[in-house]
């Protein structure tokens, strides 16, 4: 491929901000291509929220910010201009009605991520945006201002370049990282890039627990010399091979910081709307109730059978011994460890396994309102790329679209506010 035609917008990266990126600098008159290495566009988006796509979160920008523990400040001015709202009229605009689920969570009401996907392209496609298939090896620029892009078919020559190539995560995607190093190419600083929304790796897994599904569950994450958790909420977690998965676990590990031996320990309370004081009277009317039974027997009204063990092991208490054998100071061992069973947190899961990337080009080094490059004129970031993290709850398309959308107008000579 070699094209004569100098392009105003050279989109690389078909996913979620790469096509509203596109579709935004398309409306706004520009000659927009987009470069995807994958056959199809939105492969990534189309498997998120386990097929259904959480496509943002029904709540005000602030709140969104909220939900932003990595560099949250820099988004105000796009998601000011860009919010929930506007996100959710465009794809109902485009024919994709939605519904607002448990946490504001908003979904296709067809529960089908790819009429999402489908919105985007053919939108795309109704505004002449020009989509070629093929890996971009380089970014090119001369005199600090992008010319375009070189490619496995050839060469790409645009005005302004968006780099919206996604994280790392799910490689199979087509996230393989690449942005990362047309970004340091170009100049700028990528921050410590690991795995976010991700389940976290135990000390000798929890194969015995696999499999068991917790609601209702608090979950606090504490760092060694630290008074206060790192994290501490109630929901929804679940035990695997390799230690713990599910939402809670998920968000806790996007505000985690690198993963070392002995660094983090993860507490669940089982029994979260009891008191120490309230829960001892519980265990002691069990006991009354069943004080010729085996202790491990006993609690099977109290906890999930197969959890059983493994606290008893944590509170150093033999789960054969009868109950009426249960001195008061092991009484008091096993309240604690329900209220705060420990593991301790060995590892991140790989980053193929992660949601999104933690980590990515600087913020310092991006125009907020624009997201364009401070270092070289015609280049902008838009998506994942960009070192901010969002929680679960459709915080991440979010920022995905709003920064597109600046990224977009501003590539296409608009104003953004």
């Amino acid at each position: 491929m070699k094209s004569d035609k100098i392009y105003d917008v050279l989109v690389i990266g078909g996913g979620a901000a790469g096509m509203f990126a596109a579709v935004t600098a398309a409306e706004n008159g520009a000659s927009v291509i987009i470069a995807e290495r994958n056959e199809k566009v939105g492969r990534k988006l189309a498997i998120t929220g386990k097929g259904r796509c959480n496509v943002t979160n029904n709540s005000d920008a602030g709140t969104v910010m909220k939900n932003l523990p990595k560099n949250p400040k820099f988004m105000f001015s796009c998601l000011d201009a860009f919010p929930p709202s506007e996100v959710m009229a465009f794809f109902e605009g485009e024919g994709v009605p939605l519904k607002t689920e448990r946490g504001n969570r908003v979904f296709p009401v067809s529960d089908k991520a790819y009429d999402i996907v489908d919105a985007l392209y053919n939108k795309m496609k109704k505004l002449g945006v020009k989509t070629v298939h093929t890996r971009v090896t380089e970014v090119t620029s001369v005199n600090g201002h992008v010319t375009g892009a070189v490619t496995e078919s050839g060469v790409i020559s645009a005005e302004n370049v968006i780099i919206a190539t996604g994280g790392m995560s799910y490689p199979v995607t087509g996230s393989t990282g690449d942005g990362y190093r047309f970004a340091r190419e170009l100049g700028h600083t990528v921050t410590e890039l690991k795995p976010s929304l991700v389940p976290l790796e135990t000390q000798g897994g929890c194969a015995e627990m696999m499999g068991l599904s917790l609601k209702n569950v608090t979950l606090s994450i504490k760092e060694t010399g630290k008074k206060k958790p790192v994290f501490k909420e109630m929901g929804e977690m679940l035990f695997t091979h390799f230690g713990i998965s599910g939402p809670l676990v998920l968000s806790a590990s996007s505000v985690m910081g690198t993963v070392t031996e002995g660094k983090y320990t993860a507490y669940i309370d089982f029994k979260p709307a009891l008191d120490p004081e309230t829960l001892d009277k519980r265990i002691l009317r069990d006991f009354d109730e069943r004080r010729n039974m085996k202790l491990a027997n006993a609690l099977r009204k109290l906890l999930p059978e197969t959890v059983i063990p493994a606290v008893l092991r944590s509170a150093d208490i033999d789960g054969d011994k009868q109950v009426n054998a249960v001195t008061g100071a092991e009484r008091a061992r096993l309240s604690a460890s329900v209220k705060a069973f420990p593991l301790e947190i060995t590892a991140y899961r790989p980053i193929a396994e992660a949601i999104i990337t933690d980590g990515g080009v600087s913020v310092k080094e991006i125009d907020p309102k624009t997201m364009a490059s401070k270092l070289i004129g015609g280049l902008y970031f838009a998506g994942e790329i960009i070192d901010v993290t969002g929680f679960t709850g459709g915080f991440n398309l979010q920022t995905a679209f709003a920064t597109a959308r600046a990224a977009g107008l501003s590539a296409s000579g608009g104003n953004c506010p």
